[in-house]
């Protein structure tokens, strides 16, 4: 459980705040598994949407203990559009407790980057930060003449949003984690772009992972990849370069919250045999506790005045009113996709003492 919450119990809102984390709390305990100390670590990946901005007015304190109750319920989370401004970052740092640390990237600049950063949050009682960090950069290309000589280097295509390599040790598990952010672009299936970018940094990674002498053939491939089916050329990207999705992770729901079930949010491995396995996975749907259809007349006072009136200055009809609070407002207090969560085995003692027994 966080440590810092400050609740104000004289007022509707911190009562409701309260009775709320308490049943967020049972909700998480029935369907996440427990953490141990020592067998098993939990990871996960969420986009929290533009954390934080403005631009559906400010969230709430409510909506910062929500999201640190749901993030301490997990060992490691990969977390997608922390934004320019650290102050939301540290402030859910300081909720969790002085042992949960945070490694983040700079900023993306350029319009499709969107002031964008990248970020892991983990608790240094259970993981530790193995020193090694980096942005994505895919190397230039080597052009060569008919008889194999080198010619020149030409500029590779790179991704919009650079993509974050960190290095974690949990127990007995080394690996390295690769978030991304992978641009959306046109609103289809399979957009040309989004491929690319998906290739450009699975074939990357897949061969450094190949390269024993590395020490990076334990990878995890995670975050917000903005597939909208399995079965999608988007999806072949990632499988095709030698990643696997786990069969726990494949029968799982959608991440997004809209009516579209689309599976935005992926996690895929690279790893060696008997190492990080998958046990039980799951995406954490948090509206059927906090922000549930039910509340949208708890919160008008802190929608308006968008909530009755439009940017256009056109009153908002009962259905407009529905759409802005579901769609638009608790999206921007939440996010409009939902944690995805892996359970992985990394207790390899007894594996590692038979292989020397062996003599291997």
């Amino acid at each position: 459980m966080p440590f810092y919450y400050q609740i104000d119990s004289s007022n509707e809102a911190g009562r409701r705040t309260a009775e709320r984390l308490v049943t967020l709390r049972d909700r998480l305990a029935a369907e996440v598994p427990p953490r141990t100390l020592n067998d098993t670590l939990l990871l996960a990946t969420w986009n929290i949407r533009e954390f934080d901005s403005a631009a559906y007015g400010t969230r709430l304190d409510e909506s910062f203990y929500y999201i640190a109750e749901i993030i301490s319920h997990f060992d490691l989370v990969a977390v997608q559009e922390v934004r320019e401004d650290l102050e939301a970052l540290k402030r859910l740092n300081r909720i969790l407790g002085g042992f949960w640390k945070y490694v983040v990237t700079d900023v993306t600049e350029g319009t499709p980057g969107n002031d964008e950063r990248l970020a892991y949050l983990y608790d240094s009682r259970k993981v530790r930060f193995s020193g090694l960090a980096g942005e994505v950069v895919i190397p230039p290309k080597e052009v060569k003449n008919k008889k194999g000589k080198l010619i020149r280097y030409e500029a590779s295509d790179q991704l919009y949003r650079t993509p974050f390599l960190v290095g974690f040790n949990s127990g007995w598990a080394k690996f390295m984690l690769c978030t991304v952010h992978i641009i959306y672009g046109e609103d289809k299936a399979d957009n040309p772009k989004r491929v690319q970018e998906i290739k450009l940094v699975a074939d990357f990674l897949a061969e450094r992972a190949d390269r024993e002498s590395a020490g990076r053939n334990n990878l995890i491939l995670l975050g917000d990849f903005n597939i909208y089916g399995r079965g999608d050329k988007t999806m072949a990207a990632i499988t095709n370069a030698g990643f696997t999705v786990p069969e726990v992770l494949r029968d799982i729901p959608a991440t997004n919250v809209g009516k579209e079930k689309r599976h935005y949010d992926q996690i895929a491995f690279k790893v060696r045999a008997q190492r990080l396995k998958a046990l039980s996975a799951g995406v954490f749907d948090f509206y059927n506790v906090v922000f549930t259809n039910d509340d949208q007349e708890l919160y008008v006072p802190d929608m308006q005045p968008a909530y009755d009136v439009n940017s256009k200055g056109k009153k908002r009809n009962a259905a407009g009113k529905r759409t802005y609070y579901r769609t638009y407002w608790r999206t921007h207090q939440m996010s409009d996709h939902l944690l995805m969560w892996v359970e992985l085995g990394i207790d390899f003692g007894e594996e590692y003492l038979r292989a020397k027994a062996q003599g291997d």
